[in-house]
């Protein structure tokens, strides 16, 4: 049976109102990026860098983030469990910790964890990742949230010094789309050549 949107979406609302609700929606986003093609089929092979909403309520998010080739996103934190599952391509998740006792919040690498189409992780609610996608093709994912993605007060970390801030939706949005005129422009710089 080939991958349904709709059914999906369906099965993920019926799944945050039972018991583990990360656990059954796991295994619905591990059974939609088996039928990758499928997947591609129902929402489109990613071709830009966006973040794409699915379907948003107060209690569950479900987006389709498409990564633009070399494309990386700072340390930041959900505040709700997360389940990523990859459908096209690969992402680099570099995890990490709080300093104990930085008065700046700073934070140090814990651990990596690589995930290659077919392949799912589950992300708990205190967990910082920083997110890269290694590859020269864009890489596409479904992400459920166990919460509003986009209202959630949340953290992100500056690259450089890996102090924390507020996570500002808006401004990664934005990220997203100053990706895709960056490949435009390595595209072009490509035919000339």
């Amino acid at each position: 049976m080939s991958f349904n949107l709709d059914q999906f979406i369906n099965s993920c609302k019926s799944a945050v109102e039972a018991d583990k609700p990360q656990k059954v929606i796991s295994e619905l986003v591990q059974d939609a990026v088996n039928d990758y093609k499928g997947v591609i089929d129902a929402i489109g092979e990613p071709k830009h860098a966006m973040v794409e909403k699915i379907y948003v309520a107060d209690n569950l998010t479900i987006i389709n983030v498409v990564w633009a080739p070399k494309m990386m996103l700072m340390p930041h934190n959900h505040n709700t469990w997360a389940i990523i599952g990859v459908y096209a391509g690969r992402e680099d998740n570099i995890f990490w910790r709080r300093i104990p006792d930085d008065k700046n919040g700073r934070i140090e690498a814990a651990g990596a964890k690589s995930i290659a189409t077919g392949e799912v992780t589950k992300l708990g609610k205190n967990i910082v990742h920083s997110v890269t996608n290694p590859t020269s093709s864009f890489t596409g994912a479904i992400h459920v949230y166990g919460g509003n993605f986009f209202e959630i007060e949340r953290s992100e970390w500056d690259p450089m010094s890996l102090n924390e801030g507020a996570y500002d939706v808006e401004k990664n949005l934005a990220i997203f789309e100053a990706e895709n005129s960056i490949v435009k422009y390595r595209n072009a710089d490509n035919v000339e050549k």
